[in-house]
């Protein structure tokens, strides 16, 4: 008769899931351990001399000498009871990850053989499988049997924790740090990652409350305690910490920045940047200190100290790729565009960074109208996330040179990277098309990209291309369809109320078109502009003229010049009226708007 198998453990162990019995001895060590610990296994072993050449000269034994030895089986009740046979249990149900069944049995065992390493592994299973009351109590026997052991007592005043017994947790953590030897602080901080790891943190923290207390000269213990206060969010501890440690000693970078962390979460950021203007006080060559100094000035829009911090850093690190990039960002900010020269000519020598580098440079001789030098520079970013912005540069430069075809093949030659994308690309090709007069094709790429679907972007430039056409039909019915989905789209409402006013005589209904779009975005200089004009198309000119004149405060803008000359001349108020469009005209010589007023009303 062919013998039954006997079942191993094979089947598939959970992705990503670190068994409890990953690191404990395999099932066949494990039962030599467990025999030598009960002074051998039950079951009887091989005859002496079994295996060897003297097992040769044994005799043959007869079928009916064996028969007569199987004749009284070990009772089942005796085999259940062995603790081998627990063992096995326990380790096959712990291989195919029953945990329940292996804790059961693991647990029982310990407590029946009194046994630490036993106790041990029952505490690691429980711990693991989150069953908190066993767990207690398996930690509870570990300690126990080894009171030594500062693992044990760690994993017990966890458990207490669990059950909300802050007094019997500072007990067995008491005992931890007493028995303590090193030098480094380092107890104390696996105490807190241990503290930092419970659920309930109100109990955690006063426990480590408590610890402090008993050590105030303890500046590991205060570290300790600062960041459990991070951890359990509870600021008015961690500020008091964190004061103490600023005054007692140097600051660690990386427990400033879990300070900040926790401040910035708070809203309280200036408390930041004040506490690590201390710290640097004590520590004012600590690179990594004044780094997170120097951009939590920038966070805050202090751009010029962020500035002055980082030229600080630049002399300590001037190889740091982080530090001359943020130097060069802030020295644009700043309108130090020679300096910020410097530093993209600098972080251009790095080829992890050069596409950066590439791109601001760009920008840098566009802004000195030098488009032949910014193209070069755009033309040479080839990756990351400024590629596609240089992209749409090199399409607009090539538009404004007179270059259409060239800025329709690197149209066809750009590749978009999601709807955002594909939209940007769409409009800058719409308004090169638009700038040389192809209107028809400019209205036929929006036609193609909206297809029947709502984006107001689309649908807004649109509506402008169909004001340069003329049509004002198309303008009135996408502006429409904007207002309609989104009531308080301030930007829409002042288009078509803009429009209406100066393009119609339907000046009522543009009135309140605008006052809508104004209750929305009272600052915006467009709308002021725009309520301005309609009032003074309504006949109400000195309405009108402190809207313009506020507009104007806002943005030195041709258009609003010439509609606030226009409305101060047919005050009578022309010599005011002339010295506001040739100022306009000193910056803005061509403006077709100035001039088109001075032609009507001042030729």
């Amino acid at each position: 008769m062919k013998r039954p198998s006997v079942p191993l453990p094979v089947g598939p162990r959970r992705r990503g899931t670190a068994s409890p019995l990953a690191g404990l001895p395999g099932l066949l060590a494990g039962c030599v351990a467990f025999g030598a610990l009960l002074g051998g296994c039950a079951t009887t072993g091989p005859a002496p001399g079994a295996g060897s050449a003297e097992s040769a000269l044994v005799p043959y034994v007869s079928e009916q000498a064996v028969t007569a030895v199987r004749v009284d089986p070990t009772p089942a009740a005796e085999i259940d009871g062995d603790p081998l046979f627990k063992m096995l249990i326990a380790e096959f149900a712990g291989q195919r990850e029953q945990l329940a069944v292996a804790l059961t049995e693991y647990l029982a065992l310990a407590r029946s053989t009194r046994n630490a390493d036993l106790a041990e592994r029952a505490t690691k299973i429980a711990v693991f499988s989150r069953d908190n009351p066993r767990a207690l109590e398996a930690a509870g026997l570990w300690v126990e049997l080894q009171p030594t052991s500062l693992d044990a007592r760690q994993i017990l005043a966890a458990m207490h924790i669990r059950q909300g017994n802050a007094a019997a947790a500072l007990e067995h953590l008491k005992y931890v740090l007493n028995q303590d030897n090193s030098s480094d602080g380092s107890r104390f901080r696996v105490i807190a990652n241990l503290l930092g790891r419970e659920d309930d943190r109100r109990t955690a923290l006063n426990v480590m409350e408590q610890l402090v207390r008993e050590r105030p000269a303890d500046t590991d213990a205060l570290v300790a305690y600062a960041l459990l206060a991070m951890r359990a969010e509870d600021l008015g501890k961690a500020r008091s910490a964190m004061d103490t440690l600023v005054a007692r000693t140097d600051i660690n970078p990386n427990l400033a920045l879990a300070y900040m962390a926790v401040l910035q979460k708070e809203g309280a950021g200036a408390d930041g940047i004040a506490f690590l203007e201390k710290a640097l006080k004590r520590t004012p060559e600590d690179f990594g200190l004044r780094l997170l100094y120097a951009r939590m000035l920038a966070d805050a829009q202090r751009y010029e100290q962020a500035r002055l911090q980082f030229s600080m850093l630049l002399e300590q690190a001037p190889d740091n790729t982080d530090v001359i990039y943020a130097l060069g960002l802030l020295n644009l900010q700043a309108g130090k565009v020679d300096e910020a020269e410097q530093n993209f000519r600098a972080l251009n020598r790095f080829n992890d960074r050069a596409d950066e580098a590439a791109f601001y440079l760009g920008q840098i001789e566009d802004s000195r109208q030098r488009p032949a030098a910014a193209l070069a520079h755009y033309r040479a970013v080839k990756d990351g996330a400024n590629l596609f912005p240089a992209q749409l540069r090199v399409i607009s430069i090539l538009a404004t040179q007179g270059k259409l075809d060239e800025a329709l093949q690197a149209i066809a030659q750009t590749p978009t990277a999601g709807e955002e994308q594909k939209v940007q690309l769409t409009l800058i090709h719409a308004e090169v098309l638009a700038e040389h007069k192809r209107y028809d094709e400019a209205m036929g790429l929006f036609d193609r990209a909206l297809n029947g679907r709502y984006d107001m972007t689309l649908l807004y430039n649109r509506a402008m291309l169909a004001e340069q056409m003329g049509r004002l039909d198309i303008l009135e019915a996408d502006l429409r369809t904007i207002i309609e989905r989104e009531p308080g789209n301030s930007q829409a409402l002042n288009a078509l109320g803009y429009t209406l006013a100066d393009r119609t005589d339907r000046h009522a209904e543009a009135y309140e078109l605008i006052q809508r779009a104004l209750a929305a975005s009272p600052n915006d200089f467009f709308i002021l502009d725009s309520m301005g004009w309609v009032l003074y198309r309504l006949g109400r000119l000195e309405e009108a003229v402190p809207y313009l004149e506020k507009a104007r405060q806002l943005r030195n803008d041709p258009e609003v010049a010439a509609h606030l000359g226009e409305v101060l001349w047919m005050l009578g108020r022309k010599a005011d009226a002339r010295q506001i469009w040739n100022t306009a005209l000193e910056q803005h010589p061509k403006d077709t708007k100035i001039l088109d007023a001075i032609k009507r009303l001042a030729p």
